[in-house]
């Protein structure tokens, strides 16, 4: 008995902040305040010009979807830039447009270390606010800067926890970063950033229960939070007040979304101003689920060996235990996904996808490719066993074991996600994403919109109208 009140009073001990000390909210809004320009290093200019331009090329590839003509038509009309669209809306709206855009494919960034999504949550955030109070290019590259890094190091705090508890962890820890980057973009002081990152505690959602049946939920949850960072950061800096110990506190935010864990906050602030921890961020090769993707590469690198695919008689992976509720379970709808958008959260049918068609682009995620019989009879032979020792979430790794009828063994393993740190895309390729997404999306001239983002950071009072359509885009 003595030893159960002995937890509990240390657990509180370690949430609970001390009156006269700086809570966590306190400690990085007093970092954000003090950020310049001058203090981004080049290498994190590079990645943060990199992003921009994936996020861009992701809104013109989503343009003509469904979803986004849903979230298109709800909106209010403003002065606001959605990206490949005639249409202007309200700063919040063209927020939420544009991170459903970005994230609705599940092609944007990701971070090896805490599987979120960095620039589909910031970028929108961070152009809306720069396009209503026109700020300068280099306001625009500090606040994506900001914002990203936010979010990757919110993302170690709490390794796995967020999935555990059914958040979805870009969404909940993206109102924070979205709210973060807009207000050092403003130039907002120590005290609005704090009141900033109160605010947008409140404000964080997002349920994961889209994978029961595919539905569409998890593709408006980078958007909704960009639009929550937004009005966060302006509600902060007109003087709203938010709980100071947001993050740390008896009911804050970690209770609240990763209560299985005790948060490792230190993550928050280990070279906090000296490393950048953003510089290492993941842009994918595929468009589907993060941890999918070096399973396809296993399976499209057997393909190309010559493997004989009608004598196969069964497919094995090794996985980690934090991928099995998202990407393996349950087992009979992850080889039969019940929708196009299922499929890309499913190991299963990403493996079959490589194996039998030997690549994995927008057009493969289909209502046709899910109905296809051969890849579904293949994605029916994919079996999966826990590796214990697998890395995740420090790294995302991959691995196919095929045994043919014969009683041959073929097997491919990768360490990494192709794309991230160990093999990151050049910039040639993340250029070359840039228009593939922009002519996917039925844009005649990409390369002037690409020209256009490399000078947005560098310029002067924000103008987005080179995004918007061409004169012969859709509305």
């Amino acid at each position: 008995m003595t030893r159960s009140a002995t937890t509990v009073t240390t657990a509180v001990s370690r949430s609970a902040p001390v009156p006269d000390a700086q809570t966590l909210s306190e400690r990085l809004a007093a970092w954000g305040a003090g950020l310049s320009p001058s203090d981004v290093p080049e290498a994190m200019r590079e990645k943060t010009e990199a992003i921009l331009i994936d996020v861009v090329g992701l809104c013109l590839a989503a343009r003509d979807t469904d979803y986004v003509e849903s979230v298109r038509r709800a909106a209010e009309p403003g002065r606001h830039v959605a990206i490949g669209h005639r249409q202007r809306l309200t700063a919040a709206d063209a927020a939420l447009l544009n991170g459903t855009a970005a994230h609705g494919e599940d092609f944007d960034d990701t971070f090896e270390g805490g599987p979120v999504h960095s620039g589909a949550v910031v970028v929108p955030a961070v152009l809306a606010a720069a396009e209503r109070e026109g700020l300068s290019g280099e306001r625009m590259l500090l606040g994506i800067a900001a914002g990203t890094e936010l979010l990757c190091r919110l993302g170690l705090v709490a390794p796995k926890a967020i999935h555990r508890a059914g958040f979805h962890p870009t969404a909940v820890l993206g109102a924070l970063a979205a709210a973060f980057g807009v207000g050092v973009a403003l130039g907002a002081d120590a005290k609005a950033l704090k009141e900033t990152l109160g605010i947008a505690g409140s404000t964080a959602s997002g349920i994961i229960e889209y994978l029961g049946d595919g539905s569409s939920t998890k593709r408006m949850h980078a958007g909704w939070a960009a639009q929550s960072g937004l009005r966060s950061a302006f509600m902060g800096r007109a003087g709203f007040h938010g709980p100071r110990a947001v993050l740390e506190g008896e009911h804050g935010f970690f209770k609240a979304f990763a209560p299985s864990v005790v948060p490792m906050f230190d993550k928050l602030f280990d070279g906090l101003g000296h490393r950048w921890i953003a510089e290492t961020i993941t842009f994918k090769p595929y468009p589907c689920g993060t941890m999918v993707q070096p399973y396809i590469d296993c399976a499209i690198r057997l393909r190309a060996g010559g493997l004989p695919l009608s004598e196969i008689a069964g497919i094995h992976c090794l996985t980690s235990d934090g991928y099995v509720h998202r990407l393996w379970e349950p087992l009979d709808m992850k080889r039969r996904p019940p929708t196009a958008y299922a499929a890309k959260f499913s190991i299963p049918f990403g493996v079959a996808l490589g194996l039998s068609r030997g690549r994995a682009g927008l057009a493969d995620f289909s209502d046709a490719a899910i109905g296809d019989p051969d890849l579904l009879a293949l994605s029916k032979l994919v079996t999966y066993e826990v590796d214990l020792a697998d890395p995740y979430p420090a790294r995302f790794t991959g691995h196919v074991r095929i045994a043919l009828r014969d009683g041959r063994v073929f097997e491919e393993r990768q360490g990494h996600m192709r794309g991230g740190v160990d093999e990151p895309l050049s910039r040639a390729e993340v250029h070359a994403k840039f228009l593939a997404n922009a002519r996917y999306g039925g844009i005649a001239q990409p390369e002037r919109i690409l020209a256009a983002c490399g000078a947005l950071l560098a310029g002067g009072a924000a103008d987005l109208s080179s995004l918007a359509a061409e004169p012969e885009g859709v509305a």
